[in-house]
């Protein structure tokens, strides 16, 4: 049995006083030792950390005595250490950047939840759209079977990328899922707002399906990207597991993102062993080329 454990969750509740509850919260948690990375919002909390047994045993046990998180759904997985280098509790207007023109409370705004199995069984339906509601690189390491992969880098596209893509689909029943659930909750708000009908979500998204044990991740191909020093979980627990990550220089499956060696560029790319070792980490010749002409 690990040591440590990481813990992912979120709820939407209105919170008063949320930037003085988010300074408070600093403050506890460093004093608890955890690490990780923890957003306070007026519409709730959002967050991923990590700690000892013993430690994210007490931060449950002391967030749920707030009434506000009595209900908290922690997911929790196991840990050979800390799953990040540093504590990062802050105070920002929404838990997930939008910027949508119209205020959505996605608790009551948004689509139906599906539990793992149910998602499941629509996925091999014909009338049903599947639309990852992660970023780019998330997409590329991996995601569902047939999902729809947005082209977009960060959540606030959303909105303008489903007005130019997704309007001629009205009628049909629109599945999303995400990494924990709580961007394709507010994207199905998104989704209803826009005149979208029959719409759900992937309840505790991919982490909670790919923990499932009836569908053990069935349907799900590659690896989930994650914000932690892991960077890349596998999901399908069945033989039916493949990769879909391609290497950034050769084109061969991989499910391993390195950050570019050159210091001025970090770009964070999918490499096989064999590539990395032969660029040295960089993400191309020129930021190889750069990076040696400044050191020299």
């Amino acid at each position: 049995m690990s040591d440590y454990r990481i813990l992912l969750f979120y709820k939407y509740v209105p919170v008063p006083e949320a930037e003085a509850f988010a300074s408070e919260h600093l403050q506890y948690c460093k004093e608890l030792g955890i690490k990780g990375r923890i957003l306070i919002a007026d519409e709730g909390i959002n967050g991923t950390l990590s700690g000892t047994i013993e430690q994210t045993d007490r931060y449950m046990e002391d967030l749920r005595r707030n009434p506000l998180f009595s209900d908290l759904w922690f997911k929790i997985d196991e840990s050979e250490g800390h799953a990040f280098k540093k504590l990062f509790v802050r105070y920002k207007q929404e838990l997930v950047t939008l910027r949508y023109h119209t205020k959505l409370n996605p608790v009551t705004d948004g689509g139906g939840r599906l539990k793992p199995k149910e998602f499941y069984e629509y996925l091999g339906r014909d009338d049903v759209i599947v639309l990852d509601g992660r970023s780019d690189y998330e997409y590329d390491l991996g995601h569902f079977r047939n999902a729809i992969r947005p082209d977009l880098e960060t959540f606030r596209e959303f909105p303008e990328w489903i007005q130019g893509n997704l309007t001629e689909f009205k009628d049909k029943t629109i599945l999303t899922y995400c990494t924990g659930g709580i961007r394709c909750e507010m994207l199905t708000a998104v989704l209803k707002n826009e005149g979208f009908k029959d719409v759900y979500q992937l309840d505790g998204g991919i982490v909670t399906y790919g923990k499932d044990p009836e569908v053990q991740g069935r349907g799900f191909d590659g690896n989930m990207y994650v914000f932690d020093e892991r960077v890349s979980v596998r999901v399908n627990q069945t033989d039916e597991h493949i990769l879909v990550g391609k290497c950034h220089h050769c084109g061969n499956p991989t499910d391993r993102y390195v950050n570019c060696t050159d210091d001025t560029c970090h770009l964070q790319h999918l490499s096989c062993e064999q590539c990395e070792e032969s660029t040295q980490g960089y993400c191309s010749t020129e930021c190889e080329e750069h990076d040696k002409a400044t050191s020299a």
